[in-house]
């Protein structure tokens, strides 16, 4: 072997054979060089860098040791988004809450006009005080046929000497029906009155209102009384109808029973004639009653829906959307404002189809949020999809097919809430070995 050296002081080029070991050191001498270590020592280094070298060369080669016990899944954290709207549709009044804000269970979020249901709920309540009214006289009409079938059956049994008595109590029930007729009267002129006199003042308000002279409260609360007032006189307006009739009865019944002391037939049909009344007096009391429940019912009905027009929340979690703005007209059902529970997200994250069958529902794991890869969070696999998909979709080669995955849902432990919808992050599922 022939090795070339320079002279270190004279620059020329020597050569020399030499062969074997001594080709490496052609001086045999282990003291220092003027210039650098002593040849042997670099020699060592030199056989130490190649040897680390080849170690980490063959080691990106050789298999390494993987946990068979865990299955990493990368993706997002999701949530389940409640969509909230109203049950009776209405314009907008007010919107609580924005993007980001927290809300608590209860919560009003939105609060829709009730204009139209407040006209409703009046009319609903002129309605049932009407038939709470025709239910009375009904039942009064009843306690007087009732008094006027006793009587007969005491005309009938009583001889003719006692029809005098009769005959004055008839006298009586006329002189009682005529007071009652004029009770009612006056009754219904006073109510008539009270009815102007609201009307008056429903005119007056309703110009005030309109100048911004009284709040639309106080407009609203002489309307109701102006409805009320002509409720009440439709009802005296009955009574004295009903008075009236009532007096043409007692009439009729005391000119029966000045008749009746000749006639004793005559009590009998007289008799039955009471008893006629008193069933159609029945089925008016019956139709009363009726007619003030079904009020009723509509009265109860239009209370709850205003109770509808306050939307409240039905969890508690974070606004993720405000669909609308005040003044917008609502339709029943419609999305106004989105709400997401953070203490029930999950990581949406996808399984590669050669592992899918390790992983179980109800096996524990653990999740990385990036913003925070050294705390990580308890989990749960709660859902598997039953069917695959690929990434990207609609592959048809076959080396490309090994990429079908299937997407899984894992439930976050998180107390505090940190981890919210949107973040990526990592999971850690623990399997058995395979």
């Amino acid at each position: 072997m022939t090795m070339q050296t320079v002279d270190p002081q004279s620059g020329a080029s020597q050569q020399s054979h030499v062969s074997g070991p001594t080709a490496i050191a052609p001086h045999a001498s282990s003291k220092p060089s003027k210039h650098g270590l002593p040849k042997p020592l670099v020699v060592l280094v030199i056989v130490c860098l190649l040897g680390s070298a080849g170690w980490f060369g063959c080691k990106q080669f050789w298999p390494q040791p993987t946990d068979t016990r865990a299955i990493k899944v990368s993706g997002r954290i999701e949530g389940y988004e409640s969509n909230i709207g109203p049950k009776i549709g209405g314009r907008v009044d007010f919107m609580a809450y924005r993007e980001g804000d927290q809300v608590k269970k209860g919560d009003v979020l939105v609060k829709i006009s009730d204009d139209d249901v407040q006209a409703q709920l009046r009319s609903a309540q002129a309605k049932r005080q009407r038939a709470a009214a025709l239910a009375d006289q009904a039942g009064y009409q009843i306690g007087v046929v009732n008094n006027q079938i006793d009587e007969a059956k005491l005309r009938v049994l009583q001889s003719s000497e006692d029809m005098r008595a009769q005959i004055d109590q008839a006298d009586a029930n006329v002189a009682q029906a005529d007071a009652r007729v004029s009770e009612t009267e006056a009754q219904l002129i006073q109510a008539q009155s009270d009815l102007k006199l609201a009307r008056v003042r429903k005119e007056r308000y309703s110009f005030l209102a309109s100048r911004g002279a009284v709040t639309l409260d106080e407009n609203d609360q002489v309307s109701t009384s102006a409805a009320t007032s002509e409720a009440v006189v439709s009802a005296k307006s009955s009574s004295v109808e009903a008075a009236r009739k009532q007096l043409n009865v007692s009439k009729a019944a005391l000119a029966q029973a000045r008749s009746a002391r000749l006639n004793p037939r005559m009590r009998q049909s007289q008799l039955r004639a009471f008893g006629d009344q008193l069933l159609q007096a029945q089925y008016q009391l019956k139709s009363a009653k009726q007619e003030e429940l079904s009020a009723k019912a509509d009265e109860e009905q239009i209370l709850a829906n205003i109770a509808y027009l306050s939307v409240k929340s039905p969890i508690s979690g974070i606004v993720t959307a405000r669909v609308v703005e005040p003044g917008v007209v609502a339709v029943p059902g419609q999305t106004l404002i989105s709400v997401i529970d953070l203490s029930t997200v999950y990581l949406r994250g996808y399984v590669p189809e050669g592992q899918i069958g390790r992983v179980r529902v109800g096996q524990k794991a653990k999740v990385f949020l990036d913003s925070s890869p050294d705390k990580p969070f308890e989990g749960t696999v709660i859902q598997i999809d039953p069917e695959g998909s690929f990434t990207p979709e609609n592959i048809y080669f076959k080396d490309d097919r090994v990429k079908q995955v299937f997407g899984i849902k894992i439930a976050i432990a998180q107390p505090d809430r940190f981890a919210k919808p949107g973040m990526p992050a990592d999971a850690e599922i623990i399997v058995d070995a395979p």
